[in-house]
């Protein structure tokens, strides 16, 4: 089978992609998509409840987004030094995208936030990756949250002006180098109105590491190797998601960073239980989804693992026209932009 990345272009005027969230979160327009017709139809996040039915849950990534973009300078001789935080390898370790790289050998030590973060390299890897380790005379993270800056996509250009709307409201767990956006959507208010009305709500996590912006550089998509990440699937989550399958309720993933964590337990494990581990699953069309129901996502970009995922789960045809919709609509594009549910309607 050969399935080229070209397949997921589409043209998009910039202006069109959100540089800045809306107020409020829940007032972005939200395309409702049929998941077998591909029937269109368009509303706003606020009325998200009324596409729902009692006994629906509604399944959330709880990760939080660590503020890993930091800037600083070499001791001994202030050189400026921009480090990217990708994942945590032990207690004050990491692995670190850094530039200008040829001045991070190791041994080399750099001071952030006036040294209240130390760094020294400890090892540079084959991908350029360094690994560093941080010296710190208080909570790692209490700094981290004051020194470091907010780690944008790079095809946000504003300066975000409140750290916390590129967070979810309902995050909790620190490892993310960018945000779950489907979830930024969501008001506390909101996920009180929807459990009021009989739709219940549960979360895994999943840590996204900045590979979800890697592009695919591969024509044909399955020579494509995708990123890994690291996931929880609590008891609490698996125990709902299986009396919800029992129930005839269904089983709507916030994200595709939710909808991963769901479909590689399911596919890998054989059923929905309590795991924890790595992921690199890359779903793409002709994959079968053993766990979800419906998908709540936002627009993601041309060629990307993402639009793969999404066109997996209701379909290529529908999501080309979907996404060729969106254009002639102006919906706002990518994470600060606007939403998509798909699910099979009555």
């Amino acid at each position: 089978m050969e399935l080229l990345k070209s397949d997921f272009y589409y043209d998009l005027p910039e202006e069109l992609i959100a540089q800045t969230p809306v107020e409020p979160r829940n007032s972005s327009r939200m395309m409702c998509v049929d998941r077998n017709s591909g029937e269109i139809s368009h509303d706003r996040f606020y009325n998200l409840c009324s596409h729902l039915k009692k006994g629906d849950l509604l399944v959330m990534n709880d990760s939080r987004v660590i503020p890993a973009r930091l800037y600083g300078e070499k001791v001994g001789n202030g050189t400026f030094i921009e480090f990217l935080l990708l994942e945590q390898k032990g207690d004050k370790l990491w692995e670190i995208i850094c530039r200008p790289g040829k001045k991070a050998k190791v041994g080399t030590r750099f001071s952030f936030g006036g040294g209240r973060l130390i760094a020294e390299v400890k090892e540079v890897k084959d991908d350029g990756n360094r690994i560093v380790k941080f010296e710190c005379e208080e909570n790692f993270f209490t700094a981290l949250e004051d020194v470091g800056q907010m780690p944008l996509p790079p095809y946000i250009k504003e300066k975000l002006e409140n750290k916390e709307r590129y967070q979810t409201v309902y995050s909790n767990e620190l490892g993310s180098a960018a945000a779950p956006t489907a979830g930024l959507h969501f008001t506390d208010e909101m996920l009180e109105e929807l459990r009021a009305k009989g739709i219940k709500t549960a979360f895994v996590t999943l840590h996204v590491g900045l590979g979800t912006f890697r592009p695919v550089k591969e024509d044909n998509v399955l020579d494509h190797k995708m990123h890994s990440e690291h996931y929880h699937l609590p008891k609490e989550t698996a125990d709902l998601i299986n009396s919800t399958k029992a129930e005839g309720g269904r089983v709507i993933a916030v994200g595709t960073t939710t909808c991963r964590t769901l479909e590689s337990v399911a596919t890998f494990f054989g059923d929905i239980s309590e795991r924890e581990g790595y992921t690199d699953i890359f779903i793409y069309p002709g994959y079968e989804f053993k766990c979800i129901d419906g998908l709540i996502t936002n627009f993601h970009l041309p060629e990307s693992t993402l639009i793969m995922l999404v066109s997996a789960f209701m379909g290529y045809e529908n999501t080309m026209n979907a996404y060729k919709t969106a254009v002639e609509e102006k919906y706002r594009f990518f994470s600060f932009g606007d939403a998509m549910f798909i699910a099979t309607q009555d």
